[in-house]
This record gives C-alpha cells, sequence and structure tokens, in this order.
C-alpha cells in the first residue's frame, strides 16, 4: 500500500496513552541516503497559553501505531519544541 504527503496531511494525529489530539502533519523528517521517512513533523505552540511562539512536536516513525482512513494513532510522549529561529 502506498500513501502520498499529501493524504498524511488529512489525518489528524491521535496519541492512543491519553486520546490527546496532537494536530495535522505539516512536514516529514527524511533519511535524505536511504528516502526513508523518520518523524512526522506537527505543529505546535510554546509559552503561555500557547500564545507565545510556535514549535513543533517530532513524532518518530517508529512511534506510529496506525495510520487509518482518517486519523493517524502514535504511542509515546511527544513534547513540543521551539521552531529553530529563521536567519
Amino acid at each position: 500500500m502506498t500513501c502520498c504527503f499529501s493524504n498524511l496531511r488529512d489525518k489528524e494525529i491521535i496519541c492512543v496513552q491519553d486520546g490527546r489530539r496532537l494536530g495535522y502533519v505539516c512536514d516529514l523528517e527524511l533519511d535524505p541516503i536511504t528516502g526513508k521517512i523518520c518523524a512526522l513533523i506537527v505543529p505546535g505552540s510554546v509559552g503561555l497559553l500557547s500564545l507565545t511562539k510556535r514549535g513543533r512536536c517530532c513524532i518518530p516513525w517508529e512511534n506510529i501505531v496506525r495510520i487509518g482512513d482518517d486519523i493517524i494513532l502514535v504511542s509515546g510522549a511527544f513534547p513540543i519544541k521551539p521552531s529553530p529561529s529563521k536567519k
């Protein structure tokens, strides 16, 4: 079975431990040598009331439990890290 990036972006990511909605895929992290997907990137917020800074949550490919028609189930803890500043 194959899947396009545009199809992944339409799926919501849910953590199976606590049912938390992590968001929608905004980017992929790829291994430049093998071309395999290493992680899914989900936008997030960091700071007081989630208003101060944008961040990102990296979900390692091996933490994906199941990719369904509408959602992607993942397992593990995924802290939101600040996005690298653009220069």
